[in-house]
Parts: C-alpha cells; sequence; structure tokens
C-alpha cells in the first residue's frame, strides 16, 4: 500500500513538471513565431517599397506604349485612307472613261 500512496503523491508532480516544460516549450515557441513573423514584415514592406519605386516605370512604360499605339494607329489609318482614295480615284477615272467611251 505504501507504493500507491507513493505514486499517488509522484504522479500529480510528475504531471505537474511536464506541463510546466510545456507551457514554457509553448512560450518559446511563440516568441519565435513573433520574431519571425517580426522579419517577414520587414521582408513585405521592403518588396513592397521596391515595388513602389518601379511603379513609376510601369507607368512610364505604360503611357509610352499607349502613346506608339495611338501613333501607329494613325499612321495605319492614313495609310489605309490613302490606298482607298488612291483606288476610288482610279476607279472613278475608269467610270468615266467607260462613259465617254459609251457617248
Amino acid at each position: 500500500m505504501t507504493a500507491i500512496k507513493f505514486l499517488q503523491a509522484l504522479l500529480p508532480v510528475i504531471i505537474y513538471v511536464l506541463l510546466i516544460v510545456l507551457i514554457i516549450i509553448g512560450i518559446i515557441i511563440g516568441i519565435r513565431a513573433i520574431q519571425t513573423m517580426k522579419k517577414v514584415d520587414k521582408v513585405v514592406d521592403n518588396v513592397n517599397d521596391k515595388v513602389e519605386s518601379l511603379n513609376g516605370l510601369f507607368n512610364i512604360v505604360d503611357f509610352t506604349t499607349d502613346k506608339i499605339s495611338l501613333i501607329t494607329d494613325k499612321v495605319v489609318d492614313g495609310a489605309s485612307h490613302l490606298i482607298g482614295s488612291i483606288f476610288k480615284k482610279k476607279k472613278k477615272n475608269d467610270y468615266d472613261d467607260e462613259e465617254e467611251e459609251d457617248e
């Protein structure tokens, strides 16, 4: 019977010690997680700053491509209008020549 009383007194002590160790490990893991989150936050802020610095460059590239596209559209429109007017004149001249031959 003395062994049972000894175990009844010893087991709660062992459980309490293990719980204290578990709490200490949890606190250490929590502190490490907080430190890691601070490092990750610094990296994210650094990346965000770099992206914002490149944002101006991307705006310039976007503006430039829009203007180039506008100029290209104008050139193509002018060229197609010029080619179209040449063919219209040619067709009109052919039509006028046919009318003169009919008379």
